[in-house]
């Protein structure tokens, strides 16, 4: 499986989201302003998994029929706003 670097950007800021959980939680923040940023992160995940999910069916289709699916861009984005 190939990621690409968007992919990997939105794992990393997940990464840099929950230190700073851990940081609010270790400052004694408000309860409501930690679920605000899980909420946040849970959302940002469930796009990378949307994003990786759709290209490894893409990756998968294209080494089974040796064809290019490059202009699809478009149809993706659609997929994972549904997600």
């Amino acid at each position: 499986m190939v990621c690409d670097a968007k992919l990997k950007n939105r794992v990393k800021r997940a990464l840099g989201q929950m230190q700073g959980v851990l940081n609010m939680m270790d400052e004694g923040l408000p309860c409501e302003d930690i679920l605000i940023q899980l909420k946040a992160i849970r959302n940002g995940l469930d796009t990378a998994m949307g994003h990786l999910t759709t290209q490894h069916l893409l990756q998968r289709i294209e080494e089974k029929h040796n064809v290019s699916l490059s202009d699809l861009d478009d149809a993706i984005a659609l997929i994972v706003k549904g997600l």
